[in-house]
């Protein structure tokens, strides 16, 4: 919302600088996004006398002229026709910036003649576009300010402009005469009421107009009047001039008039020619593939249900947004219906939305206009053209009525302390709310405040408080420390699965993942893949096809983000994301997932042949560390087992039974890969920080680390079994074999074919046993050992190699 500063005046009464109203207007919620004061770039411009104007020896059309100025007489070159003695002239001194031809004025010779400065024409000072002759001033003396003597004598050429910043909910900001009202209910100035006198009707209007039913709930209210007579041309010169410095073309007097109205009192109007329309205006809904040539030269398709403006030639405008190019007003114009109405704010936003068009008219109406300023906005544009453009009007024609916006809401005075932490006296709530245009009554500390029609977006209490404490201004908010619940050292206010959280993000990013944040919402091809996209966790209104149903895991969104990644060159990459996925559209139906991701090679190049793809002893390894930092118990089994998105082969469960899952990891199934759009191999992970059980020493210290005296022993054992007999159901049958003393099984060499036959396989086994309270006795690691082939024999069927 742009303004000038002479504009403001005409609504608020004041003598406060352009500083002292963008500030205001920042504290009060209507942020200044700039100030442009043609007065700051003249300062340094000062005004001068020439003396005396000869001739120059060595040009014909420059004159040497001496100059009174601030630093005494000056001699300046100067080929301006209209240079010579006796005139006050506008000076450049040396080391002065010339913003009309982008240079800074130096001392130089011009055709071998010293010039110290130079005589200013008003294009040179971006004034205007007159460049014929210097600047000739009919009054002023000799050292003053430029700036200083415009001010005072031609204010309207140097008016300060301030554009502000509207928020979705201030509307009635939208208008002078409203950010003119906020600034005199701070304090700044009085508000100039401006009275709208109605213009009597001469004759019956012509042209008459009527609202279909079915458009009545979003055009409530069309009113207007023909004026007859007008003679359209350029507007005057001051309402061209404000039009141009808030960046506005001036077109003609009817239509200039329309747009100071819409940017005055927040009041779109339109004109039609009479001339060019045949019979009355009928508000209605398109039947949909109805055309209308706009006023921006483009023709625009309506869809069923637009809200379009019609006669007997059929649509002339779209409500709200934009007239039409055949009733458009030129300077044949001699008869015009003026229109005012109220259309709805959400039916002007879908239609401007679905046709691609961005108006002022449009931009007012989807935010809320003043329903109860329709007639008086007429009445008041009616009477602007007649002075400007003469002609006589006819009598008022409506369809419809404002539609009521009274309401009031209860006010406790007390609640401004509660909600923001000020104390404002009740005379002084009281004093900003009227002020503002609201209708406070009532004893005591509670009042009822009746809200102006303006204030659309005023719903309750709240609403009222903030009006109350803007205007008293937020920066007197003093700040006070919270009050302790209880003395001495706080609480830790992190929960257990919130630190887990920490600890699974801080392991992964120093084992070099890089930590991803993606969308909680993904598409149905992809959430299918993960045993989702069903109808429990489709979204009612996505924002695109592309996120139509919540996530059940983090890898889709980690492989969409690798797939992105490939696709401009970068092969190897470690992605992890800690978050939630959901099983369910329910509150609660969701579950926390620690996911990690490793494509590509293990390693950059290098001169000593290390690279190598990742494989799944790489994801293996760092879930366990992830794990151990949520501590995660340090034995752990290993199972089969997983989704079908897991490659069946190559992936593990990390379990602490059959029933507690606490990750898995391994190589993705390749069909997976193929759908996301992934060049593999790729190695994930995902955890589930809630299953890791919770300590039974809920202390911040750690146990004391016990470490055994007795010499571990280690024994290998190597079984054949048939090739389709997995390593893992080795190990697992090893472990259970003896828990209290075997500490760890390795595998460490396999053994293919050859002399074990064909479909027969070694697997050799490092068992360590870690004895506590006493030294083994050899029968006793006999034992043992006895029992380990015990185990893997029922278990696998495998017995000791020969």
């Amino acid at each position: 919302m742009k303004f000038t500063l002479s504009w403001l005046k005409e609504h608020l009464d004041t003598t406060a600088s352009v500083a002292e109203i963008a500030e205001t207007l920042t504290d009060i919620g209507l942020e200044v996004e700039e100030v442009v004061d043609p007065l700051e770039k003249l300062r340094p411009f000062t005004i001068g006398k020439v003396q005396s104007a000869e001739p120059h020896p060595d040009a014909d059309r420059l004159r040497v002229c001496q100059v009174e100025t601030k630093d005494g007489l000056q001699q300046i070159i100067c080929g301006a026709p209209n240079a010579r003695a006796g005139i006050t002239v506008v000076v450049a001194h040396p080391g002065v910036y010339v913003p009309g031809i982008d240079t800074t004025i130096g001392v130089g010779k011009i055709r071998g003649v010293e010039s110290h400065g130079m005589m200013a024409s008003e294009r040179e000072l971006e004034l205007s576009d007159e460049h014929t002759g210097i600047i000739e001033l009919p009054s002023g003396e000799v050292g003053q300010s430029f700036a200083d003597w415009l001010a005072a004598n031609e204010p309207a050429r140097v008016d300060p402009m301030i554009e502000i910043a509207i928020t979705p909910n201030r509307q009635d900001a939208l208008g002078v005469h409203g950010i003119a009202r906020d600034l005199a209910a701070r304090g700044l100035g009085v508000l100039v009421e401006q009275p709208v006198k109605p213009v009597p009707g001469a004759f019956p209007s012509p042209v008459g107009v009527t609202i279909d039913a079915d458009a009545m709930n979003n055009a409530p209210h069309f009113a207007g009047r023909v004026i007859r007579g007008v003679k359209n041309g350029p507007s005057p010169e001051w309402l061209q001039a404000r039009l141009k410095a808030i960046g506005l073309r001036p077109i003609s007097a009817l239509v200039d008039v329309t747009n100071f109205f819409t940017y005055d009192r927040n009041r779109p109007l339109h004109v039609f020619d009479v001339d060019k329309m045949q019979g009355d205006l009928r508000v209605h809904r398109a039947q949909g593939g109805e055309t209308l040539l706009a006023l921006d030269d483009k023709t625009y398709t309506f869809a069923a249900g637009q809200l379009v403006i019609s006669d007997d030639n059929g649509p002339e405008s779209l409500a709200g947004i934009m007239g039409g190019e055949e009733t458009g007003c030129t300077e044949d114009t001699t008869t015009v219906f003026l229109e005012s109405a109220w259309w709805d704010p959400i039916r002007t936003a879908y239609t401007g939305r679905d046709l691609k068009i961005n108006s002022d008219a449009r931009y007012r109406f989807e935010r809320g206009v003043d329903p109860a300023y329709t007639l008086p906005g007429l009445e008041a544009a009616t009477r602007m053209i007649l002075d400007l453009c003469g002609g006589e009007a006819s009598e008022v024609v409506e369809a419809g009525a404002p539609i009521d916006t009274t309401r009031s809401f209860r006010l406790d005075t007390a609640r401004v302390q509660s909600l923001v932490g000020m104390t404002i006296p009740k005379a002084e709530q009281v004093g900003y709310l009227t002020a503002l245009g609201f209708t406070p009554s009532g004893e005591g500390e509670v009042l009822e405040v009746g809200v102006p029609s303006w204030r659309l977006d005023v719903h309750g209490e709240a609403d009222l408080v903030e009006e109350v404490a803007r205007m008293a201004s937020l920066t007197k908010l003093e700040p006070k420390p919270l009050r302790r619940p209880s003395p001495g050292v706080p609480k830790p206010v992190l929960t257990p699965m919130q630190l887990r959280e920490r600890a699974a993000r801080r392991t992964m990013a120093a084992l070099g993942y890089v930590e991803c944040v993606t969308y909680s919402f993904i598409d149905r091809a992809s959430a299918e893949l993960f045993s989702g996209g069903t109808d429990a966790t489709r979204l009612e209104n996505p924002i695109s096809s592309e996120m139509s149903h919540m996530r059940p895991a983090l890898l889709p969104g980690l492989l969409q983000a690798a797939a992105r990644n490939q696709a401009r060159g970068i092969m190897d990459m470690a992605l992890f994301e800690v978050g939630a996925a959901f099983h369910g559209g329910e509150p609660g139906e969701q579950h926390l997932l620690a996911s990690g991701l490793l494509v590509g090679q293990s390693e950059p190049r290098g001169p000593h042949g290390g690279r190598r793809p990742v494989d799944v002893f790489d994801v293996k390894a760092d879930a366990e560390a992830v794990l151990a930092a949520m501590g995660a118990p340090a034995k752990v089994q290993i199972l089969r087992g997983a989704r079908e998105w897991w490659h069946p082969g190559r992936h593990g469960m990390i379990c602490l039974g059959p029933k507690k899952v606490l990750g898995i990891f391994g190589e993705l199934h390749p069909n997976v890969l193929a759908a996301m759009d992934v060049k593999g191999p790729a190695m994930a992970f995902t955890l589930w920080p809630a299953e890791v059980p919770m300590p039974r020493n809920a202390g911040a210290s750690r146990g004391a680390l016990t470490l055994s005296d007795l010499q571990a022993v280690e024994r290998d054992f190597a079984f054949v079994v048939d090739a389709q007999v997995e390593a893992l159901a080795l190990v697992n049958a090893a472990q259970g074999a003896d828990k209290a003393l075997i500490e760890d099984v390795r595998v460490f060499d396999e053994f293919v074919g050859g002399s074990l036959g064909e479909g027969r396989k070694s697997i050799a086994l490092t068992v360590r046993l870690q004895p506590v309270e006493k030294t083994l006795t050899e029968e006793e690691i006999e034992a043992v050992g006895a029992k380990i082939v015990a185990k893997v024999q029922q278990a696998t069927g495998g017995t000791l190699r020969g």
